[in-house]
């Protein structure tokens, strides 16, 4: 079974679906990614550069595991359009089992 240790869910912001979709591909395809949801639009709000600015953006969840996070990021920096892409990983503590055990799975097939 896998420990939950080892998989990570992975946020992004991308300015639009046609960028998630073929983001989301890649990751897929390369095996960097087990998953990725593709969410409806949401409005970011921040500031850059000294201004403040609001942007819709497309959230992605990425599901990957620890061995595989450093090629996904690197994956993410070089499609990503943006200057400085958000890319936040974040450790499952625990989950459905079976579930994390086909990520594992996917990523090392």
């Amino acid at each position: 079974m896998s420990n939950p240790e080892n998989i990570l869910l992975v946020l992004t912001n991308v300015p639009d679906t046609t960028t998630a979709s073929q983001l989301a591909e890649t990751l897929v395809t390369q095996k960097l990614a087990a998953c990725v949801n593709i969410l409806s639009p949401c409005l970011s709000v921040y500031m850059w550069e000294g201004k403040l600015e609001h942007t819709n953006e497309i959230p992605m969840l990425i599901k990957t595991t620890q061995l595989q996070y450093d090629a996904l990021q690197a994956a993410i920096i070089k499609v990503h359009p943006y200057e400085l892409p958000e890319i936040i990983s974040i450790n499952v503590d625990g989950g459905l089992p079976q579930y994390l055990q086909w990520v594992t799975t996917q990523l090392s097939a």
